[in-house]
């Protein structure tokens, strides 16, 4: 469902810009200098309403996050979660991330989170799903040699499609769970969507990979 449009967005990221960066292009490699600290700095494509990295920030108060969301009407309640939780280990960035690469420098990165993403179903489609060969390509650019990518989703064929993408590259893969909520596993951080489905019984497909 697309979000309704929200006139008052604009202002309200201006208003809120030590929160959500407005010049992200001119922070390329210099984003320890945005945090005032050298923590490990973990990224959300798709960050959405925000619930996940909020989460995850409060979780982990060593580390600095920065979600990734192009749709105005919708980061900004990522923005209002932020505020509502005074979470200072957090950035925004309203921007299409078509290429990570311009964002963020070589080996700037610890984490990679891809939550829910668009599965992109149809063939003709494939080079959009956020795990073809191309993106790999920028997330090797950014992530340190040890960094690794965090995949969750309630779509199999996306999850089957990631596995065999990430094993074609050539990368390892640290974990492979079916149902993640089959292992209680106390760390993990529900998004709303996957509070949605996992509600309605759908497994929760999780993999880690490294290159």
């Amino acid at each position: 469902m697309r979000a309704r449009n929200k006139p008052w967005a604009d202002d309200f990221i201006k208003e809120n810009h030590d929160i959500i960066e407005l010049t992200p292009f001119e922070k390329k490699g210099k984003w320890n200098e945005v945090f005032h600290n050298d923590n490990p700095i973990h990224i959300e494509v798709g960050t959405g309403k925000g619930q996940f990295i909020v989460g995850m920030a409060e979780q982990n108060s060593d580390n600095n996050f920065i979600g990734i969301e192009i749709a105005k009407s919708i980061i900004v309640s990522a923005i209002q979660k932020v505020k509502d939780a005074n979470s200072k280990n957090i950035r925004l960035i309203n921007e299409n991330a078509e290429d990570l690469r311009e964002l963020f420098g070589e080996n700037e990165i610890d984490k990679i989170y891809l939550n829910f993403s668009d599965p992109w179903p149809k063939n003709r489609h494939e080079k959009r799903r956020l795990t073809f060969r191309s993106f790999l390509d920028q997330y090797k650019h950014i992530l340190k040699e040890d960094g690794e990518i965090v995949l969750k989703t309630d779509n199999k064929g996306l999850f089957e499609y990631s596995l065999v993408s990430f094993s074609e590259y050539g990368m390892v893969l640290k974990e492979v769970l079916l149902d993640l909520h089959e292992h209680a596993d106390p760390t993990n951080v529900m998004t709303e969507y996957e509070e949605k489905f996992s509600a309605k019984g759908q497994p929760i497909y999780r993999c880690i990979a490294k290159f």
